[in-house]
């Protein structure tokens, strides 16, 4: 995968810590600046039903559970997990020609997931997103207005275990302001697309005009 000029990156937090919020907060400022195709987020594939506003193949691609065991059988899914009773897969096709392409992709997973993607994908940036505090993550979680209370007590339980694998990531946020977490994962992002290999094939063009003899 040398050849590609996009990044892939790994974001993953517990329910309720803010990771899709942020990330999609980061997609709007890129629009906003004139830059809608520079990044985007992985479309999932999952065998839970859509929540409301969901829409198939925008949010998730929905299938039953015979068909995804039978593409992860396949090895069409770059990393697949079973979360809260249901399926979750990244195809790898999708990735790799939208990294082939100049664009960056955020793999919004957890960490089983992204010891799955880092195995595969070594130059894969990961990014841990932490709430301030156990209440807070609580609060947001009952905020949503999605899940019952025995829902969120079971996300509230998995969560200690959750957060304690951020040691396997290469950056971490605590999520306690909105804006400057936003912030903070804007700068990661920005500062791997200028890295000198990335920018090399980026504007190879460029390189080559500017170097002529």
């Amino acid at each position: 995968m040398s050849n590609v000029s996009g990044n892939l990156f790994v974001v993953a937090a517990p329910s309720g810590a803010g990771k899709s919020s942020m990330i999609s907060a980061l997609l709007k400022r890129q629009k906003e600046r004139g830059n809608p195709d520079s990044m985007q987020v992985s479309v999932s594939t999952t065998t839970r039903a859509p929540r409301p506003g969901e829409v198939d193949g925008v949010h998730y691609h929905f299938v039953d559970e015979a068909t995804f065991l039978e593409q992860a059988e396949a090895g069409e899914f770059y990393e697949w997990a079973k979360v809260f009773d249901y399926y979750y897969g990244t195809s790898k096709t999708v990735i790799e020609k939208t990294l082939a392409s100049g664009v960056d992709v955020f793999l919004d997973i957890d960490w089983q997931g992204t010891r799955q993607v880092k195995a595969a994908y070594p130059g894969v940036h990961t990014i841990f997103i932490l709430p301030p505090s156990t209440a807070e993550l609580e609060r947001r979680l009952r905020d949503r207005g999605q899940d019952s209370d025995e829902v969120i007590a079971k996300r509230m339980a998995k969560a200690q275990s959750e957060m304690s694998h951020y040691g396997d990531f290469s950056y971490l946020i605590v999520n306690k302001d909105f804006e400057e977490s936003v912030d903070n994962l804007e700068h990661i992002v920005l500062a791997q697309r200028l890295r000198r290999a990335k920018q090399q094939i980026r504007h190879q063009d460029i390189l080559q005009e500017l170097l002529a003899e």
